[in-house]
């Protein structure tokens, strides 16, 4: 007879929803999980209201997951997340909102949002599940795509400089930035942590490897090769600087906490102009 046994997360997921909809040997379900269990801990600890986690999702393998959090959420248009977190947030502050979404889903479609959120420290915490290509749509070229590497649309090899996400929002004004990768789940567990505790904006880049599409296009179909060749590209560091974020296939990523700073947030700085309206 079988027994049923209960996830201690479940209570946070969907799980009518289950199975995912996710590739075999897809990461994405690691980034979930190490965000769901950062989630559980400051709930525990009493930092953090489940009542106040809102999730928004674009379009694309990654947004899925605000499909399947156990959360107020909500998916939107593609590359539209971050304006609809930002009314979210506006209108209700005291909750904590949760972007995920993908390279091309943020960074590309998305990413004049992200330059706006990023200059005015909007307060939200931005996921970024980096898998290096258009995975749900084809397998094009994405802003992340290393240097010389084949899409779909990049037969020849990739020609274009990829993207340093991490360059990007630190020079634009986020106060918490961040690289992990879902080869390292407890230590992307520790960035959540503490990316959850932030106010401004929060960004974490999380590498994902993805055998389908991107291992595929490049010779490594087996979903544990896939895997393992990412984690051997992976450089754990305590507080790196700005040019270790570099991004190079070849060479590697260093992942850690790349900045950490308290300035006011967006919702800090409204709050302000709100007061001195008052007193006219």
């Amino acid at each position: 007879m079988a027994v049923a046994v209960e996830h201690p997360l479940d209570k946070y997921v969907r799980t009518e929803k289950l199975p995912t909809l996710w590739c075999p040997g897809c990461t994405i379900g690691i980034v979930m999980t190490s965000l769901l269990r950062a989630i559980d801990q400051r709930i525990r600890e009493g930092l953090l209201r489940r009542d106040q986690i809102t999730f928004v999702g674009g379009i694309g393998c990654s947004a899925r997951i605000a499909m399947y959090v156990r959360f107020d959420s909500v998916r939107t248009a593609h590359g539209r997340t971050i304006p609809l977190a930002t009314a979210i947030k506006i209108l209700r502050p005291e909750h904590k909102v949760i972007v995920v979404g993908g390279d091309g889903d943020i960074c590309a479609i998305g990413g004049n949002h992200l330059l706006h959120a990023l200059r005015r420290n909007m307060d939200l915490m931005i996921i970024i599940v980096n898998n290096m290509i258009y995975g749900m749509t084809g397998g094009q070229v994405s802003p992340t795509t290393p240097l010389k590497l084949y899409t779909t649309t990049t037969p020849y090899g990739n020609p274009e400089k990829p993207l340093n996400i991490i360059r990007l929002a630190c020079s634009l004004g986020a106060n918490f930035v961040a690289r992990g990768s879902a080869t390292h789940p407890h230590i992307l567990q520790q960035i959540f942590y503490k990316a959850l505790g932030k106010r401004g904006l929060a960004l974490i880049e999380v590498l994902s490897s993805c055998p389908e599409i991107f291992g595929r296009h490049i010779g490594i179909t087996d979903p544990v090769k896939s895997f393992m060749t990412l984690r051997d590209k992976i450089k754990v560091k305590n507080n790196p600087s700005l040019d270790e974020s570099e991004y190079d296939w070849e060479k590697g990523f260093v992942i850690g906490v790349y900045l950490d700073k308290d300035d006011p947030g967006y919702i800090d700085n409204l709050s302000l102009l709100y007061k001195s309206l008052r007193g006219f």
